[in-house]
């Protein structure tokens, strides 16, 4: 049995949500160029994206709008993004068209499932994880992603010497952060940024940020280097 079938516990709920017609036309008709299936074996990211270049991976990307921005303002880095509601999966399919998008890939299906099977150790070059579901009730706290293996199994997808990105505008899954990465011995923090939406770190604003803030929430945004 492997790690990912050992795994009962989700960091997610999958909600089908209503799709556009739109989103179900991009899914039907974009997917072939831009969507990468779910696989056991290891990518050949060169193959891929045909050519060798620095990799992006971007976890949980929601409506996919700051992956595509970032990746049609880096054309010269490749981009990955995992998402595992499809309505998000089908808006940014159809915002990488638009942007006409040759450095972007998308996979729909379960991150940890993807970093234990499908990416191979040292492969990326950064990976960013944006406003994370802190799950904010103790009895759920097992689900947050941010935990000890994630960072260990993280740190073994990233080249020494890349990055890993995080932004939280809730104040307990920041301590909750620091404390797992503070305790991870394969990262360095680099930066730690607090603001409120007017500064953030090497990325663009997010839909779920814009929410928080509507709330009055204060955004942390960390850069670790892997060691």
């Amino acid at each position: 049995m492997t790690p990912a079938e050992k795994r009962t516990v989700r960091s997610f709920v999958r909600r089908t949500g209503r799709m556009t017609r739109s989103q179900l036309r991009a899914l039907d008709e974009l997917w072939p160029t831009y969507g990468i299936e779910f696989s056991a074996e290891p990518l050949d990211l060169t193959a891929v994206f045909g050519r060798d270049s620095r990799r992006v991976l971007e976890i949980g990307f929601g409506n996919g709008d700051s992956l595509v921005e970032q990746a049609a303002a880096h054309r010269e880095l490749d981009f990955i993004g995992i998402e595992v509601h499809r309505p998000g999966v089908g808006h940014c399919l159809l915002a990488a068209e638009q942007k006409a998008l040759d450095n972007l890939r998308v996979i729909l299906h379960d991150a940890i499932d993807v970093l234990q099977q499908q990416v191979g150790e040292a492969a990326l070059d950064r990976v960013n994880l944006y406003f994370p579901d802190p799950w904010p009730k103790k009895r759920h706290h097992k689900r947050r992603i941010l935990q000890a293996a994630f960072v260990d199994l993280i740190a073994s997808r990233l080249k020494p010497g890349g990055s890993l990105h995080i932004a939280t505008d809730w104040a307990p899954y920041a301590a909750h952060i620091y404390e797992v990465l503070g305790a991870s011995q394969a990262f360095e923090l680099e930066e730690r940024r607090e603001h409120c939406g007017d500064r953030p770190l090497d990325r663009p604003t997010t839909k779920f940020e814009r929410r928080g803030l509507g709330k009055g929430h204060e955004i942390v945004d960390w850069r670790f280097i892997r060691i």
